[in-house]
């Protein structure tokens, strides 16, 4: 099976590339996980959804915060998945550290949302813990002369640090993260997230089951019907889909370059306008070469007026294409040198037709300052849009878009006449692969 079904190949913008892409975006790793539908009931049933709470959840690395979201001993924050709940928090060592968000007392959660502790208290009866989880205080402990101490520390969960990133694992015989990430460490290592800061943090409730939108975002195929007005400057069916691992793949989407399906429909004056008309940019002063080069430049120039330091080796194709990287089961980090997006997809609560759906932007820090502290999360209420944070104002309107199809497909999902899904081979390799590790930990 070829890299791609439409030429030219995401190889050949990278042999154009005028600083020169590095190797590993140039090693193209398809997957073949052959032709056979999928059932529609993979997104519908109950019966499916608590495997995953039971089987998948609870056995997998999975993001639940930046580190720069507690910046200080005593920040802690809760993240929650599928009926499980953690505390999250920087201790007074600087260690972070993720405790069951549950008194061993009578079970009261200890944490909700975001603040500052100087130590964890629990407010029902009043027991308190020191950031490590060691007991601290303990109201008419006399009463309590029959339960050994250890009994009342509280349970931590594992966790561990990538990119900036907080990971936690309630599975005691995982592999360890560095294992689970495979090749995305080394990938990694020139974009440097953990040098950059959460500027964007988003979520919005949608009226879907979690894979339904993640999906949504693992393949280019959807731009020629759900994004038509980018098809000039994104080369969306001769995107790449590469396979790297048993928890990790990556879609590579040209930008700066027309869609194959325009044909010779598209100039290269069109391209470059409708580039610089995503990026806010006027069309003057670029001087000569093809769009890619052109707009590499200007970005150059841009990120080193706006940061400082030195951009002269970063690549046209990571300063302008779509890197997305998944990481199983639900994170999904942008490479490159812009701008990172982040997504990261949950089910609601036990809801099975309900998501959480969080867009995350990390930026650059500027040469010799230090780590701005995270923004805020932010919930849209049922009847706000993406367009409608400012913070997005390239990427907001896009999701709109994509927020147009994602209930109306579990709607769909519900009304088969069928009972299958049946994916592209190529295109929607990704998802084939995503499916295929869910059914390894389900053992469905």
């Amino acid at each position: 099976m070829g890299e791609q079904r439409l030429p030219p190949s995401y190889t050949d913008y990278l042999d154009a590339d005028s600083v020169g892409a590095p190797d590993f975006l140039r090693r193209a790793s398809p997957g073949d996980f052959g032709d056979a539908p999928l059932a529609a009931e993979r997104y519908t049933s109950r019966e499916f959804f608590e495997l995953e709470a039971e089987r998948l959840w609870p056995r997998v690395w999975q993001m639940a915060c930046r580190e720069e979201d507690l910046p200080r001993a005593g920040d802690a924050l809760s993240y929650e998945i599928v009926g499980h709940s953690f505390a999250i928090v920087r201790t007074d060592s600087g260690r972070i550290r993720a405790f069951y968000n549950s008194c061993p007392h009578r079970g009261r959660k200890l944490l909700t949302g975001a603040g500052h502790h100087p130590h964890l208290r629990c407010p029902f009866h009043g027991f308190s813990w020191t950031l490590d989880g060691e007991l601290r205080t303990l109201p008419c402990r006399w009463d309590f002369a029959h339960v050994p101490e250890a009994d009342l520390r509280l349970r931590e969960a594992r966790l561990d640090t990538w990119g900036g990133f907080v990971f936690l694992n309630m599975d005691d015989a995982a592999p360890p993260l560095a294992d689970y990430l495979g090749v995305l460490p080394a990938h990694f290592a020139r974009w440097r997230l953990e040098a950059r800061w959460k500027a964007v943090h988003v979520g919005k409730v949608i009226a879907c089951n979690w894979k339904v939108a993640q999906e949504a975002f693992m393949e280019s195929f959807h731009v020629i019907a759900t994004h038509p007005q980018i098809l000039e400057f994104c080369a969306d069916a001769n995107s790449r889909y590469d396979i790297l691992g048993d928890n990790v793949n990556r879609n590579l989407t040209a930008f700066a370059a027309p869609s194959p399906h325009l044909g010779d429909g598209a100039s290269p004056d069109q391209t470059l306008r409708g580039m610089l008309g995503l990026l806010g940019r006027p069309a003057t002063g670029l001087g000569p070469g093809a769009p890619r080069a052109a707009l590499g430049r200007l970005v150059r120039d841009s990120f080193q007026r706006a940061y400082g330091g030195d951009w002269s080796r970063a690549a046209d194709a990571e300063l302008l294409d779509a890197i997305v990287y998944n990481v199983f089961p639900n994170f999904s980090p942008w490479g490159g040198f812009a701008p990172n997006i982040v997504y990261r997809w949950r089910p609601n609560g036990r809801d099975v037709d309900s998501c959480l759906m969080e867009v995350m932007i990390l930026k650059p820090v500027r040469d010799g300052e230090p780590r701005p502290a995270a923004v805020p999360f932010r919930l849209l209420g049922p009847h706000e849009r993406w367009s409608d944070v400012a913070e997005l104002p390239i990427l907001g309107p896009v999701i709109d878009q994509d927020m147009a199809n994602m209930p109306l497909v579990q709607d769909g999902l519900h009304a088969s006449g069928t009972g299958r899904v049946h994916l592209g081979h190529y295109q929607e390799s990704r998802i084939r692969h995503f499916h295929a590790r869910i059914d390894a930990l389900l053992g469905t």
